[in-house]
């Protein structure tokens, strides 16, 4: 097990390695890769119950004892990166295909790679878990009505199958997950080591099949849609950093907040793309989740190194 966990571990940090590796297999292999599309929401769905076995009270104890910062992050993960697609997709002109799947994916949930992330950071990993499992949790209503509202222009949206299937692929496995930790909490303690191999194994296996089912489409407008996954991402991060700077939160917290507004649940949008658009659609969620782990990672090395002055240590302490 000590050498499953090594492995994992290993894995884990070095992530964005693998995705790229994988998407890149998928586009020159597309006829093995696309075989596993029909296994994208299986795949989710052991991603998300991997995270159920990590839940704890405590994340949620978190939000009832910062509410104001929690509700700073959620807001932000459903304003920001909601309205930055919609703007995305007036400014750049992209198939209507495209577009629903910028959008979609700018409505999705936090990323887990976020709490990671902001734990290279040196910023508040507290705050971060505890937005992720709220955004999660919420995605069942919120997604599908922000995709509804924002992409129907583009392509018709079954915002009430979409809910069904975010509480099969996203809530049933989470809930499963937090249960079985409560019923064989020593059995879920010896697994949980491994669990960063299982996650990382799930997504590079939904690039891939996205990659792979899109070979053309990439072909044709692969760089325009790094174009703009780019700048969703970067944005994401900025304006999600100076909202929690505007709002008077630490350093820790800004850092935190911009980490999970700018990184998304690409999985799940690469999945809810392939069930209600098309493959197309799939593929900024795919590229997001190579680019924002790159990124993610870069924007984290660099904030490790920004420490809070001392007047503004001191002024926050005062609040």
């Amino acid at each position: 097990m000590n050498r499953l966990a090594t492995i994992s571990t290993f894995v884990g940090k070095t992530f964005a390695v693998w995705v790229i590796l994988f998407a890149v297999l998928g586009f020159f292999f597309p006829d093995t890769f696309k075989q596993i599309g029909p296994w994208i929401v299986t795949l989710l769905s052991i991603i998300m119950f991997g995270m159920g076995l990590t839940l704890s009270v405590d994340d949620f104890r978190e939000v009832l004892r910062r509410p104001f910062d929690v509700t700073i992050g959620v807001v932000g993960q459903f304003l920001i990166m909601p309205l930055l697609a919609v703007f995305l997709t007036w400014i750049i002109p992209m198939p209507p295909e495209v577009a629903a799947g910028v959008i979609l994916v700018g409505c999705c949930p936090g990323g887990t790679s976020s709490n990671v992330m902001t734990f290279l950071s040196k910023g508040d990993v507290a705050l971060s878990v505890a937005c992720t499992s709220v955004t999660t949790l919420a995605a069942p209503i919120i997604t599908p009505f922000l995709v509804w509202m924002f992409a129907s222009q583009f392509l018709p949206v079954d915002g009430w199958a979409m809910f069904l299937s975010i509480i099969k692929v996203v809530l049933v496995p989470l809930a499963l997950g937090a249960l079985l930790q409560k019923l064989l909490p020593s059995v879920v303690k010896a697994a949980v080591p491994a669990l960063p191999l299982v996650s990382v194994v799930g997504i590079v296996l939904i690039v891939s099949a996205v990659v792979g089912g899109s070979k053309a489409a990439i072909a044709q407008s692969g760089l325009m849609i790094f174009a703009v996954v780019v700048l969703h991402n970067g944005l994401g991060y900025l304006l999600g950093f100076f909202a929690a700077k505007a709002s008077g939160l630490s350093l820790a917290k800004r850092k935190a907040i911009a980490i999970e507004v700018g990184m998304q649940n690409s999985g799940l949008g690469a999945a809810l793309a392939t069930a209600y658009f098309s493959p197309l659609a799939a593929v900024p969620s795919a590229i997001f989740s190579v680019w924002h782990n790159i990124s993610g990672a870069l924007l984290a090395n660099w904030f490790a190194t920004r420490v809070e002055p001392a007047d503004d240590r001191k002024a926050v302490r005062q609040r």
